[in-house]
């Protein structure tokens, strides 16, 4: 997506991973996606080349989220992006689904009580193009459950809990994927 150094770049939700050095890393009580003054304080109007929200998206509600791509949107540099990682809707893996159903116990490091949607491709396209973007597939998966994986480069934005770059999807099976996608400001 050729950025250069100058470009900023936030990770939304950063929590305790540092996967992108040189990025802004974030909690929502320092910038909160659904809160408006908190963007308009800290960026300019087409400032901003890109967003990382790994497994954050799912805690909004289907309409919170087409509001706060809505919110980035006037931010983000022509061709910026977001890019987004969601638990899959679609994975077929009955303890997975378990761990990431809305209210549900969420891995060991991590609750998903406060979730409040799974998405799956269709509905993560389309919740993005409601906000404008043109949107790219990364890794997901189908109806029939089978994984989908295009290519993407992680200088561009690491997900750690992707086919990628999660070590406990290495082997012949997937053990936590993420759908993961390029919302592209247009």
């Amino acid at each position: 997506m050729n950025n250069t150094l100058n470009d900023i770049k936030i990770v939304i939700g950063a929590g305790e991973y540092n996967n992108n050095p040189g990025w802004i890393h974030t909690q929502e009580e320092e910038l909160n996606l659904l809160d408006k003054s908190m963007w308009h304080s800290r960026f300019e109007k087409n400032s901003i080349h890109a967003v990382l929200a790994e497994h954050v998206w799912e805690h909004l509600t289907y309409e919170e989220g087409v509001t706060a791509a809505k919110m980035i949107f006037p931010y983000l540099k022509p061709s910026g992006y977001i890019r987004c990682a969601v638990p899959d809707a679609y994975f077929p893996n009955a303890d997975y689904q378990n761990i990431v159903q809305v209210g549900g116990p969420g891995p060991k490091d991590h609750a998903a009580a406060d979730h409040k949607i799974v998405y799956h491709y269709q509905m993560l396209i389309s919740m993005f193009e409601d906000a404008g973007y043109d949107v790219t597939l990364l890794e997901y998966c189908d109806e029939a459950g089978s994984f989908h994986y295009n290519d993407w480069d992680g200088a561009d934005g690491v997900i750690f809990r992707s086919k990628k770059y999660d070590p406990r999807n290495q082997g012949e099976q997937l053990v936590f994927p993420s759908l993961i996608v390029d919302a592209v400001k247009k």
